[in-house]
């Protein structure tokens, strides 16, 4: 029950940001507001969209190192490690899928690479949030667990999978995603 629980928690959670702050949907209008009504720019939303995408990477890690405090041992520490690297591998093109359309808009290199960094900010903060959350209160670690994993499944289906689908190259992304989804499985065994 806590697993179920937390899951669904983290996908409404996110839906509910999704909803409450503008942002831009790379892979289609999904009708949550009239982008032309937003006295915001198309760059901001972008931003946005992806700062809130951020956040349950952060919380993911949060739980998961303060899961490995709470039992010590090399399986918990090597699965929080594997997690890092594996967001970390895929935040390299999350930057770019933010920073090149901000070039393109008429932003400096700098400019564009500096927002592309600054998205990522929310991850440490998701990370201490959900750090502390879990050692204030053990009872939470499944829930929270679930909770990151509920809101991350959330933005694969959402945004990545729609995405992928919708550039004419649908076996190279899903060939990509499998080779991917592999890598992480690696990582876990071998780390874990």
């Amino acid at each position: 029950m806590p697993a179920a629980i937390g899951f669904l928690l983290g996908g409404i959670f996110l839906r509910i940001l999704d909803k409450v702050i503008p942002h831009l949907h790379t892979s289609a209008d999904h009708g949550d507001f009239d982008i032309n009504d937003s006295k915001l720019g198309k760059n901001t939303m972008l931003f946005l969209a992806v700062t809130i995408h951020n956040f349950p990477e952060g919380m993911a890690l949060g739980v998961a190192y303060a899961a490995a405090a709470a039992q010590p041992g090399l399986a918990s520490m090597s699965g929080a490690i594997a997690l890092t690297i594996g967001i970390g591998l895929q935040n390299f093109p999350e930057g770019s899928a933010l920073s090149l359309p901000i070039l393109a808009g008429g932003k400096s290199k700098k400019e564009a690479f500096n927002l592309g960094q600054l998205s990522a900010i929310i991850e440490p903060i998701g990370a201490v949030l959900g750090a502390w959350a879990v050692t204030q209160i053990t009872a939470l670690l499944p829930y929270g667990l679930s909770f990151a994993a509920g809101a991350m499944i959330f933005v694969v289906v959402e945004e990545l999978i729609p995405e992928s689908q919708e550039s004419g190259f649908t076996d190279s992304a899903t060939l990509a995603f499998l080779a991917g989804f592999t890598l992480m499985m690696v990582l876990d065994v071998a780390l874990g």
